[in-house]
């Protein structure tokens, strides 16, 4: 036979023998097996290996290949293509990478990062995919794995270019014109702020207040009969609204305080004549309610003085006004005097160029969007300029006064209610103008930047501070087991850890029972704001925690009630509404919606429901008390069994309740009778001035002054230890 007839042979040999090991290959790959070549008895391997060139060059035979493995294993190509190729085993790492680009990088799973974090000191139970792993955790893992490990080339991250707006450089003096003051009104709750400059406006605003207390910061532009213009901020007494008059103090000029005739100096009063001197704002003394019989405006000034607030009466530079904002009676004396101080002070500003402003006060309305209140500190703005405030912007829709009247521009120290936000800026916010719609776009998206690593350096320092503590930990345990061989160090080890060997970490599917959830809801942000700063306060951890969800503003939306849902909580709104479709959908899954118009209510009704929460406690109520006089025992069977004589001082003894025994005002025994008898009788009840014999449930031995005294337990609601200040 020729040469050339054994080579086609050969040939057909090794193909058949290709197609058996590529189907075997496609089984094995089906059912996750390793790939190992296949050897048929009836063609041995020299055959298939003796002409390893025509194996090389076969363009069918390579043809074949791919088209099998294609078929046979497209799952696997996907999931290659996810992995980055190794070069002889080695990986690339970086200082810091997640759990799940290490896994990828190495061309592993997941659970093999598992698997070799199991014995160190890495708390899995805290572990996500993503989840950041050290260079030193890093090149422990690749060791473990057989692998070697080199340095990834770092891509230079090339400096984000600073693309915040800014307030423009001060106005030439030149341009500046006159603007009207900005008065804040501060005071104690209920001292008559809004009375006073409801008498000034001529109109009802406290009126419409919930239980006529403020409860938002309003913004007035009132005209005086001299023609002279002042903006009045009316702001919150409460205690729960220091936010918002600390707030309004920053864009002022000029600070009445507001102090009753009768009340004198109130906790809210030092603390607003904190904030007008944090500020360096000049104080007006208003003393309101002058026209009641007990009211004494000279102690007001007197006490007024240890909080170095100094009359004019009394060498000081402070003006004081006797009012009666009910009556009307000297008010104008009160606005000449505010006039008079806005002359000296000469306030001045620059109405041309970019706007500048404040945000004092935001909400979310239902028929406007998102909107908010300022105050206009430079510039004009006219619908249609683009202004940018925190991390939103806005291009300006419509402008209204504080009656609801649409206006066309707003210049320098003009509060105006602004529409066309794209989100709810905070209170307090700084608005500038700028070019372009893409520009405030650049702006927007230069402070959410800037934010986000803030936030990502408080998360490695959070991260790196829980890392040292668990390492801690780790040492000690270490330092228990030193005395242990490797083997049995090991055996612990396994034990102690075999629970969360191949576990990943869970999603928490249980709420703690003594957790109260909690959703706030408000009409406008300082609102929100408010309650949260009360809710700071809570300190009761121990007893109940408070967990806040989620908060907002708004009305009550089925968002809100699917949250509440999921995390068990309760649903409060302050100034909102829930319409019947929310209130019916939230009875159907038994969540609770807590509405309130007044602050304090809702901070009362939100403790109601922090109680109940709280477990009940045990209260012994006592019924009756005697003393044993006599001590003597009876033989039952072969035993003997104490017995106390008693007599009843107090109460009676029943012997269906509980009993205890005091000695020397020590409690030793609690329990129950085992018979109780009057003479030779056995009773049910011995009352006071009685005699009775009586043995216990338990062998003690009794001695003459013992006390014996019958109670009951009763279950009393705790109440919570947290106090919010009001």
């Amino acid at each position: 036979m020729n040469r050339g007839l054994i080579l086609k042979f050969e040939n057909l040999v090794q193909l058949r023998g290709a197609c058996r090991q590529l189907r075997t290959l496609s089984y094995r790959r089906v059912y996750r097996g390793q790939w190992k070549p296949v050897q048929s008895s009836a063609h041995p391997v020299w055959s298939v290996l003796l002409y390893p060139q025509f194996w090389q060059k076969d363009k069918l035979i390579s043809i074949a290949l791919s088209q099998c493995r294609h078929l046979a294993t497209k799952e696997e190509t996907k999931k290659k293509k996810k992995k980055i190729a190794l070069t002889k085993g080695e990986v690339a790492v970086r200082q810091k990478m997640t759990i799940e680009e290490l896994a990828r990088a190495m061309g592993k799973d997941i659970d093999h990062i598992y698997e070799a974090l199991l014995y160190t000191d890495i708390d899995l139970d805290s572990l996500e995919p993503d989840s950041i792993l050290y260079e030193d955790h890093i090149k422990l893992i690749v060791k473990k794995s057989g692998m070697k490990y080199k340095s990834a080339k770092l891509k230079e991250e090339k400096e984000r270019e600073n693309t915040d707006a800014v307030k423009r450089p001060p106005a030439d003096p030149a341009v500046l014109t006159p603007r009207p003051p900005v008065v804040t009104i501060l005071g104690h709750v209920d001292h008559g702020k809004t009375t006073l400059l409801d008498s000034l406006r001529k109109t009802q605003v406290a009126s419409m207040e919930a239980g006529g207390i403020t409860q938002h910061i309003g913004a007035f532009l009132v005209h005086l009969p001299s023609g002279e213009k002042i903006t009045f901020l009316d702001t919150p007494g409460h205690a729960a609204f220091s936010a918002m008059r600390a707030r309004g103090t920053h864009v002022t000029d000029i600070v009445i305080l507001v102090v009753a005739a009768e009340d004198g100096v109130m906790q809210q009063t030092i603390e607003s004549i904190q904030h007008a001197k944090n500020a360096g704002v000049p104080l007006i003394l208003a003393i309101n309610k002058c026209d009641k019989p007990e009211a004494d405006p000279e102690r007001v000034k007197k006490e007024l003085l240890a909080h170095d607030v100094v009359c004019e009466e009394f060498g000081g530079d402070v003006q004081a006004v006797n009012i009666s904002a009910l009556k009307g009676e000297n008010l104008m004396v009160l606005a000449e005097a505010t006039v008079a101080l806005a002359e000296m002070l000469e306030l001045k500003a620059d109405s041309t160029g970019l706007v500048e402003g404040t945000v004092i006060e935001s909400r979310k309305d239902k028929g406007k969007g998102p909107v908010t209140t300022a105050i206009i500190q430079r510039g004009t703005l006219r619908k249609g300029c683009v202004l940018v405030a925190g991390k939103t912007w806005a291009k300006v829709r419509f402008m209204f006064d504080e009656n609801g009247k649409a206006v066309d521009a707003a210049s320098p120290g003009i509060p105006v209610e602004i529409m066309g936000w794209k989100e709810v800026p905070s209170a307090g916010d700084e608005i500038l103008e700028v070019e372009s719609e893409q520009r405030a776009h650049e702006v927007v998206a230069w402070r959410t930047y800037v934010e986000q690593q803030e936030r990502m350096k408080r998360d490695v320092e959070v991260i790196e501070a829980k890392q040292k503590e668990h390492r801690m930990d780790y040492e000690k345990k270490q330092q228990k087991l030193a005395h242990l061989t490797w083997r049995q160090r090991k055996a612990v080890l396994y034990k102690a850890n075999k629970h969360v060997m191949f576990s990943k970490p869970k999603e928490r599917t249980e709420m703690d029972k003594n957790m109260l959830s909690v959703i706030v809801k408000g009409d406008v942000d300082g609102s929100v704001e408010a309650i949260l700063n009360i809710l700071d306060s809570y300190d009761a951890d121990s007893e109940c925690k408070l967990d806040i969800i989620h908060f907002g503003m708004g009305d009550i939306s089925e968002t809100d009630i699917n949250l509440a849902e999921a995390f068990n909580g309760v649903i409060f709104g302050f100034s909102v509404k829930a319409n019947e479709s929310i209130k019916q959908l939230a009875a159907k899954k038994g969540i609770k919606i807590k509405l309130h118009n007044i602050i304090y209510k809702l901070i009362e009704d939100l403790k109601d429901e922090l109680n109940s929460r709280l477990p009940p406690s045990v209260v012994e109520n006592t019924i009756g008390e005697a003393s044993v006089l006599d001590i003597f025992s009876v033989t039952v069977g072969k035993n003997k069994i104490p017995v106390a004589g008693c007599r009843v001082q107090k109460g009676l003894l029943d012997k269906k309740m509980k009993f205890k025994l005091i000695r020397k005002g020590d409690v030793i025994w609690r329990g129950s009778l085992s018979s109780l008898k009057h003479h030779k009788d056995d009773v049910q009840v011995i009352k006071t001035g009685m005699d009775c014999g009586l043995s216990l449930d338990k062998y003690i031995e009794f001695n003459i002054g013992d006390e014996i005294t019958c109670y009951e337990e009763k279950e009393v609601q705790q109440t919570t230890s947290w106090d919010p200040g009001f």
